[in-house]
């Protein structure tokens, strides 16, 4: 498995840090990590995949369950996608464009804009 994923809880917010590839083989691992923070009653989740090098149409679809689940229990979900080269996330953020699903993200450029209510996030 070519995926890492770091937690960190910053109230009110869970922080998982993905590193790797979110793809086919990795997704079902980000699902379960997800629904167990969910299932601890964290409902606040940002997203860091500033170093995800790789994400196929599995990881976009966990990016989007991750969103229905995060709105379902009345929680919020962010995303950090720096807009630089492909090594940190630029990847990422063309692969939810070109898909035409960026625009219902929460997208920020580093975990601090992200914890901070105050921060608007980046447009799409």
């Amino acid at each position: 498995m070519t995926i890492q994923v770091d937690e960190d809880e910053q109230d009110p917010w869970t922080v998982l840090r993905i590193s790797g590839e979110l793809d086919l083989v990795t997704s079902p691992l980000i699902r379960r990590r997800l629904h167990a923070v969910v299932a601890v009653g964290r409902h606040d989740v940002v997203l860091d995949l500033s170093t995800v090098r790789f994400c196929d149409s599995s990881g976009v679809g966990v990016l989007v369950a991750a969103r229905r689940l995060m709105r379902s229990c009345g929680g919020r979900l962010r995303l950090i996608l720096p807009a630089r080269g492909a090594e940190d996330g630029a990847h990422v953020n063309r692969v939810l464009a070109a898909l035409g699903v960026r625009r219902l993200f929460e997208v920020y450029a580093d975990v601090p804009a992200a914890l901070d209510d105050a921060a608007e996030p980046l447009s799409a």
